[in-house]
């Protein structure tokens, strides 16, 4: 059971990050209209790597959302502001009677 698309409201745009190059960051194509629900609120999140940094933004998806925007991806938000995307995780409870969604935290 997936988290139901009456609450994802808002509507975002994600360019996956590909990796770095000589040059910088690569990113994917942009996916446009990602159904999300945005939750504007300051936080301390862990990275992968295991710092401590600050998000200003989490987003809520479906469950291929965390597959979509792995860490480093760009994510433009409803209110046009484009953000980094911190870490990003699914989350699934197989043969529980929960939603499945994913959790994307955002600079």
């Amino acid at each position: 059971m997936n988290l139901p698309r009456w609450l994802l409201r808002h509507r975002i745009a994600v360019e996956p990050y590909a990796g770095d190059t000589a040059y910088g960051p690569t990113y994917g194509p942009p996916v446009e209209d990602v159904p999300a629900l945005v939750e504007w609120k300051v936080r301390t999140v862990r990275a992968p790597d295991g710092r401590e940094t600050t998000s200003t933004a989490t987003v809520y998806g479906l469950p291929d959302l965390a597959a979509q925007c792995p860490p480093e991806s760009l994510i433009t938000l409803p209110d046009g502001r484009i953000t980094r995307v911190i870490a990003s995780a699914p989350h699934t409870a197989p043969g529980l009677p929960v939603p499945e969604s994913s959790e994307v935290s955002c600079e």
